[in-house]
């Protein structure tokens, strides 16, 4: 099992500084006093940021950007609280990447510094 899974794609393992991040959503915010009046909105949710890839090559980036065209996609990776599997309905944000080397006809065979985040959709 790869560290991340979206849609049954294993993607390479990323580079160390990954952070996962559990939010929990409340419906309001603070009274007059400064106490939370708030209560807790359906479950813990997730956000999967920089991740990230020292070096992949062209086709490795493409395949990642291919399984991330839809813009909803199910991640499967270890869930932080329970140290267990858990696999949610997420989408990406901006994925971006530096060219570094290119072929004779100028595209990329190779890119550096590969990032996206993923974002719990919360169902």
């Amino acid at each position: 099992m790869a560290y991340l899974e979206i849609n049954g794609y294993e993607l390479p393992p990323p580079k160390r500084g990954v952070r996962p991040t559990v939010t929990t959503v409340v419906d309001a915010g603070r009274n007059a006093n400064g106490a939370v009046v708030g209560q807790r909105v359906g479950r813990d949710q997730y956000k999967i940021d920089s991740l990230e890839w020292s070096w992949l090559t062209a086709d490795q980036w493409a395949q990642i950007l291919n399984v991330l065209s839809h813009f909803f996609v199910y991640v499967t990776f270890t869930d932080p609280v329970s140290n267990s599997l858990k696999t949610i309905k997420m989408y990406c944000g901006d994925r971006t990447a530096e060219p570094y080397w290119v072929d004779e006809n100028g595209k990329p065979t190779h890119y550096r510094n590969c990032k996206v985040n993923l974002i719990d959709c919360g169902e």
